[in-house]
């Protein structure tokens, strides 16, 4: 019996482009390939950007090249409650902090920490007291849960040094040693909504028993944490691929904030899904 499971998770803040289709074929494909299942997944937890539109869009533009998914599709927005009891896990276990700072505050911090990492936050130099705690909560302050590399690194003891994943991508493949500091001490929830891209995709991977993930390389950094998270809340680690993204004539990724002409246009342009099939192959 073969249990294995990929997965496509787009998030509806717009209309598919030419990327997405390319990441949605190639898993896609490998499940066919390997008679593993499908699934698609809706990543909505975005309230503020998350429209029905651009949902109906996606099982649409799929449809129309040909793809096919397990059923009934998850909806993150739906199951809120799942990820702030796997938040609560890692409070539990001391691995938060509420952070207070603001966008602006947080990069002064980073501009003036001495590592040079661009847009890495490692941390506070110095903790909030109790009191100076309750007292912003109290003005009701916007805060973010942060994960804290430094108690997970207490929390692990040697088995840090241990963190791992299995690679499958063209660019690197073979184990790959996780370094969560590539991306520092993440947001995990805000004070507003109990979970972040972090947390959810971590958590739904295991829930829905995702063996393969395969998605693009601009989330490559991102695996780093979600190994750790693994580790943490007591879940698997799925095999990985990251494939090369489609770029445009100026070699740029595609981007739904940068215009990238979307799936929905090209079809109504008279390209047909044999044509994108095509134009994505990598």
């Amino acid at each position: 019996m073969n249990n294995n499971c990929t997965r496509f998770a787009p998030s509806p803040t717009g209309y598919l482009h030419l990327g997405h289709a390319a990441s949605a074929l190639i898993a896609a494909n490998w499940a066919k390939a390997n008679s593993a299942d499908f699934v698609l997944r809706i990543e909505d937890i975005d309230q503020t950007r998350c429209r029905p539109e651009f949902e109906t869009a996606i099982y649409d533009d799929l449809h129309w090249l040909g793809l096919n998914w397990q059923q009934p599709v998850r909806r993150q927005s739906e199951h809120l409650l799942d990820y702030q009891l796997a938040l609560s896990e890692l409070q539990k276990q001391g691995l938060l902090y509420r952070c207070f700072l603001t966008r602006r505050e947080v990069m002064a911090e980073i501009n003036q920490a001495p590592h040079g990492i661009i847009d890495v936050y490692s941390g506070p130099s110095k903790h909030l007291s109790a009191t100076q705690e309750a007292e912003l909560l109290e003005q009701e302050k916007p805060f973010a849960w942060r994960l804290s590399l430094s108690k997970a690194k207490e929390v692990l003891g040697k088995l840090w040094h241990d963190l791992e994943w299995l690679e499958t991508g063209s660019g690197q493949s073979g184990l790959i040693k996780a370094e969560p500091e590539v991306l520092g001490d993440v947001i995990l929830a805000r004070k507003d909504i109990s979970t972040s891209y972090h947390l959810s995709v971590t958590h739904d991977d295991a829930l829905q028993n995702i063996t393969h993930i395969i998605r693009g390389n601009d989330l490559f950094e991102s695996t780093h944490t979600h190994v750790l998270l693994q580790v943490l809340l007591g879940l698997p680690t799925p095999i990985y691929h990251h494939h090369a993204l489609i770029t445009d004539e100026q070699g740029k990724r595609l981007a739904k904030r940068d215009g990238a002409k979307s799936l929905r246009e090209l079809r109504e342009n008279g390209i047909s899904a044999e044509q994108v099939r095509d134009m994505v192959r990598l």
